[in-house]
């Protein structure tokens, strides 16, 4: 088996890419559709391979939070594990339900730079405007998390089914609308994207089985340990940050990343 050197450095570049956006409000998705394209790694090999990486980061975070999901699977008979689940549950169905119904039209029209720039643009502005909504989180922990709560951040979830506006973007300011503290969202919004990603990825992976050959098993696995690496430094690193600050850093990043996309593919 010959590895083609620069394909590897690709795979590489686009599994930092991944493990750097995929848990900031600044859509990984959008990010590796737009690197691809500037890259030349397009096509439906590199769609499946963009959907494999997504498995190393989210195993970072199961790595960083394997206390917790471990503690969860040993006390699964005590009702605070139980109503952790249950919230797990309900705020995954909505996307679930909502991607098993559109997933081939989304990926057909969605899945391009134009659009993903307008949506890294609206998903700032709207960043912009709930962060200036004055509000005094009730919920500060996600044990406290109530089921009405993970339904309103599951319907949240639903609007990351459009490429470009952040799955963890949409899960944390859905978060804050229901009154959850930003730590608090931020964390419930990587707790579900164990279920999430795993089922979204897993399924992807399923449809695209037809693509999946040997040769490109050095490819999909560069890419799967760049991205699980650099996913265990930025959790840290945002958990850190979201501590301190509000996510318009992050929204303005959007709005000047999505007008120099739309320049450039207009």
């Amino acid at each position: 088996m010959i590895v083609d050197t620069l394909l590897l450095l690709k795979a590489i570049l686009l599994g930092i890419l991944e493990g750097m956006t995929e848990f900031l409000p600044v859509s990984s998705t959008g990010h590796l559709i737009i690197a691809g394209d500037l890259l030349g790694f397009t096509g439906d090999s590199a769609k499946t391979f963009e959907i494999f990486i997504q498995l190393g980061s989210i195993l970072g975070v199961v790595w960083l939070y394997r206390h917790k999901v471990t503690g969860i699977a040993r006390t699964l008979d005590q009702p605070a594990s139980q109503r952790f689940v249950l919230n797990l549950f309900i705020a995954f169905l909505p996307a679930a339900v909502v991607g098993l119904l559109f997933h081939g039209a989304i990926k057909v029209y969605l899945f391009n730079p134009v659009s993903v720039a307008g949506a890294l643009i609206v998903g700032g502005v709207l960043i912009l405007l709930i962060e200036r909504r004055a509000r005094s989180p009730r919920i500060h922990s996600v044990d406290d998390i109530r089921p009405l709560d993970a339904l309103k951040v599951g319907i949240a979830q639903c609007c990351a089914l459009f490429p470009g506006v952040s799955r963890s973007g949409a899960t944390i300011m859905g978060g804050l609308l229901s009154g959850l503290s930003r730590t608090a969202a931020t964390e419930f919004s990587f707790f579900l994207a164990i279920p999430t990603m795993f089922a979204a990825t897993l399924y992807d992976l399923y449809k695209s089985r037809g693509l999946l050959v040997a040769d490109d098993v050095p490819i999909f696995a560069a890419g799967f340990i760049a991205a699980f690496l650099t996913a265990l430094v930025v959790v840290r690193l945002f958990l850190a940050y979201v501590a301190r600050h509000d996510f318009s850093a992050f929204a303005y990043y959007r709005i000047g990343f999505g007008l120099v996309v739309l320049a450039y593919f207009w």
